[in-house]
């Protein structure tokens, strides 16, 4: 008896520990580190998009700068994987107070690869700087990236996400006024409390589009360029590891680890009701 009951203490110990990855991958801890995609230095582009078409690359955990005008839109564009809940951080650097003449209002903006806004779960997504602030910092913290969702559902799916940085309202005659900006994206990974039962067949992620010019740099509709071929620029990017192929998830190891428990606890229950047997000086039934 003693020899069993260790032996299933044993077990029940081992299936625990398949059980501690998971649940530590559970945990909602918002001061968890980035993506492991990040870059070591954090470094980053030094440029940004004016429009969707031509968004500027980035990927997690690198901090993208660009200098503009004031009225400017910039756009960068970075992959977000499933189970992934990403928070953008800009901060816009201001000119000095003596060349402005108002507060203004500063506003950043994500959409996903079908250019559908999504909303920010919490965070600074819309911030005011006064006639005299140096800076504003705006946050915006998505919804967690499910690996499916309904046709007609808004929900966060795999691919790429642009992010819009602009102002929204300040005096006309700060308008072109030079300002930086600074983008930063990182993610925490939810776990398999994100996970779902289905997955895209490709990530939201715009197709390669045809650039047509001649030799001299200018376009033309012929879709060529001077000596015949056709030019093709890339309009988004993918996770440096690459995209999830979307049948792994931590839930393997709490039906693995859930199996075990089960197994072994009815085990023990047999054990402790089945009773040490017939004794010995007793007959068997005729």
């Amino acid at each position: 008896m003693r020899k069993t009951t260790r032996l299933i203490a044993g077990a029940l110990l081992t299936g625990l520990a398949l059980l501690t990855p998971a649940g530590a991958a559970l945990a909602d801890d918002p001061s968890a580190s980035p993506s492991p995609g990040a870059s070591a230095d954090g470094s980053g582009p030094t440029e940004a998009g004016t429009a969707f078409r031509t968004a500027t690359a980035l990927q997690q955990g690198q901090r993208a700068s660009a200098e503009a005008s004031t009225g400017d839109y910039l756009y960068w564009v970075f992959p977000a994987d499933a189970g992934e809940r990403a928070t953008v951080d800009a901060t816009i650097t201001l000119p000095e107070n003596a060349a402005r003449h108002g507060a203004s209002t500063w506003q950043v903006d994500v959409y996903d690869g079908l250019r559908r806004r999504q909303a920010c779960m919490y965070g600074r997504q819309t911030g005011k700087a006064a006639a005299d602030a140096r800076t504003v910092e705006l946050k915006c913290v998505l919804r967690t990236v499910r690996a499916w969702s309904e046709p007609w559902a808004d929900d966060p799916l795999p691919g790429s996400y642009y992010v819009r940085l602009t102002v929204v309202d300040l005096p006309s005659a700060d308008l072109g006024l030079p300002v930086r900006a600074e983008v930063e994206v990182t993610s925490v990974d939810k776990g398999g409390s994100a996970d779902v039962d289905g997955t895209l067949s490709k990530p939201l992620v715009p197709g390669v589009s045809a650039v047509s010019g001649t030799t001299d740099g200018s376009t033309d509709d012929s879709g060529t360029d001077g000596d015949g071929s056709t030019r093709t620029v890339s309009l988004g990017s993918e996770p440096e590891d690459g995209w999830s192929s979307g049948w792994w998830t931590d839930r393997w190891l709490w039906t693995v680890g859930g199996g075990i428990l089960g197994a072994l606890a009815g085990a023990f229950g047999y054990s402790l009701t089945r009773g040490r047997g017939r004794p010995s000086h007793v007959p068997p039934h005729a």
